[in-house]
């Protein structure tokens, strides 16, 4: 029996590769060199004859890189929680297993969250920006004015474990009131933290701060559309750490650049890694290069669960946290 190949799409923390190595002795461990994701053909080529995939959300696992592979694959291992780039049924229909990192990113995720609030609420950027090109000549009254955040009304739109986190931080922490927003009514949230269920049109427009932690589906692709930013206060603050294509970006870069709404943050993007022009040039967007998980403790760790899951599917036994 020949060794195991495994194929991983982007360099991964050493913590990954030692739990492979340890854990199948011998096997072929390739990584792609290049510091970029692969485009679909250059992954064909580079994964063929692979027995594990560990990929990433820019890697595009589709029915037709599956079949191409399906003679030896057993797993694809997604470095990330969501699984939207992969082709789930055609996986399903091959046997192929398919494993992601949940749980692990939460605590991470929704620092970034909470924290795009702030630096949007308080203009933090604009603050950072305007000091370093020496514009600031002393304190005054009315000088770079915010908004608040204490008392506020946070729209969470996501029920899971990043938004719940998100939610109960910014009601313990700052004594928000919650609104939230989800598939199934979610009464737990609302017996621990006093939270109320809204439809998405009544959360924004009664929200101080929106915060998205949904995951893309064909239902949420342009949930926040211009005709819901446009139900949105004047002084509302959107923070998107979820999806890009959850966020009409064309619609929100008009509606910062008219003064509609008052700001953004964003950690991810529609057409990922480009960005809207438009939204480039607004003071009023806070824009940060996909860093939700960005720790050195959740990245080891999220390695060490593809690597986990791709040792025991490999090996015979169930993986944790397996979706197909």
């Amino acid at each position: 029996m020949t060794e195991p190949f495994v194929y991983i799409t982007r360099a991964v923390p050493e913590a990954a590769l030692t739990v492979l190595r340890n854990g199948l002795p011998g096997a072929r461990i390739v990584v792609n060199s290049h510091d970029r994701n692969l485009s679909h053909t250059e992954l064909l080529t580079a994964a063929q004859g692979c027995d594990a995939l560990i990929c990433t959300l820019a890697d595009p696992i589709d029915d037709s890189l599956l079949r191409a592979l399906a003679l030896k694959l057993r797993v694809v291992a997604q470095y990330a929680v969501g699984v939207n780039n992969i082709a789930l049924d055609t996986a399903r229909e091959l046997g192929i297993a398919v494993c992601n990192t949940p749980d692990v990113l939460t605590d991470a995720t929704a620092e970034v969250a909470v924290g795009l609030m702030l630096a949007c609420a308080r203009r933090f950027v604009e603050g950072d920006v305007l000091t370093r090109q020496g514009r600031f000549s002393g304190w005054a009254p009315l000088f770079h004015l915010g908004h608040g955040v204490y008392g506020k009304t946070v729209g969470v739109v996501g029920a899971g474990r990043i938004g719940l986190r998100v939610a109960r931080t910014m009601r313990d922490g700052f004594g928000c009131e919650v609104v939230y927003h989800a598939r199934n009514r979610r009464p737990d949230w609302e017996q621990a933290l006093g939270a109320r269920f809204a439809a998405v049109d009544e959360l924004v427009a009664q929200s101080d701060f929106i915060t998205l932690h949904c995951p893309l589906t064909p239902q949420t692709r342009h949930l926040i559309d211009a005709r819901r930013i446009g139900l949105m206060k004047p002084t509302a603050v959107l923070v998107n750490t979820a999806r890009g294509p959850v966020v009409d970006e064309a619609a929100l870069a008009d509606a910062l650049r008219e003064g509609r709404i008052a700001s953004a943050g964003l950690d991810v993007y529609e057409h990922e890694p480009a960005i809207h022009p438009q939204l480039v040039g607004l003071a009023n967007v806070v824009l940060l290069p996909h860093i939700g998980s960005a720790t050195h403790e959740t990245r080891d760790e999220m390695g060490r669960m593809c690597a986990r899951a791709v040792v025991a599917v490999l090996s015979g036994a169930k993986p944790m946290h397996q979706v197909v």
